[in-house]
């Protein structure tokens, strides 16, 4: 029971912080609008991560293109984890280009680029981003730890300050369901 009350508590600590920080929550909102204005301009959310960030991207495209609570048209979307892609190209290249690859594929100054790093310094991650910048597309980043090299490199930098993954990555689901709710409202 100790342990279940400490990882509560501890998360909800942490959510309780940024709630409370009125330039995170800014930057939030400058995020949000963002991807509101992309969105309605017809672009694609595109979202890249690993490991749990990568279903991360996963969770937040199925919210987009299918629903999170309102019966709406779905919201063009598509994360840069097709298993497919990622085993031929990691087999016949390397893994650290990988998104950087699917970015010169797919993005335009119409879209937006969800980054998705508990540490932020995801390799694949950032060449993804600096594709994303030469091309004119604004990138926001959910970040963990200090934001690592993504957070000078993405335009909207959402750091959860923990060096904790599984809290890092409990505070960007709920981000990821707040744009959810932006978006649909």
């Amino acid at each position: 029971m100790t342990i279940a009350k400490d990882f509560l508590t501890t998360s909800a600590n942490i959510k309780l912080q940024l709630a409370s920080d009125t330039e995170f929550l800014a930057r939030w909102d400058a995020a949000a609008q963002t991807l509101a204005s992309k969105v309605k301009d017809g672009g694609t959310v595109y979202l890249c991560g690993n490991g749990g960030s990568a279903c991360d991207a996963m969770h937040f495209r199925e919210e987009l293109v299918a629903r999170y609570k309102r019966e709406r048209p779905g919201i063009k979307a598509h994360h840069f984890i097709d298993g497919s892609t990622l085993t031929c190209w990691g087999n016949d290249y390397d893994y650290e280009s990988l998104f950087e690859r699917e970015a010169k594929t797919f993005l335009t100054a119409r879209d937006v680029l969800v980054a998705i790093s508990t540490s932020g310094n995801s390799v694949n991650v950032i060449r993804a981003v600096q594709v994303a910048k030469e091309r004119g597309t604004p990138t926001l980043g959910l970040l963990g730890k200090d934001g690592g090299k993504l957070q000078g490199l993405v335009d909207h930098a959402l750091v959860v300050p923990s060096n904790e993954t599984d809290r890092i990555q409990e505070v960007h689901i709920t981000l990821i369901h707040a744009f959810c709710e932006y978006l649909e409202s």
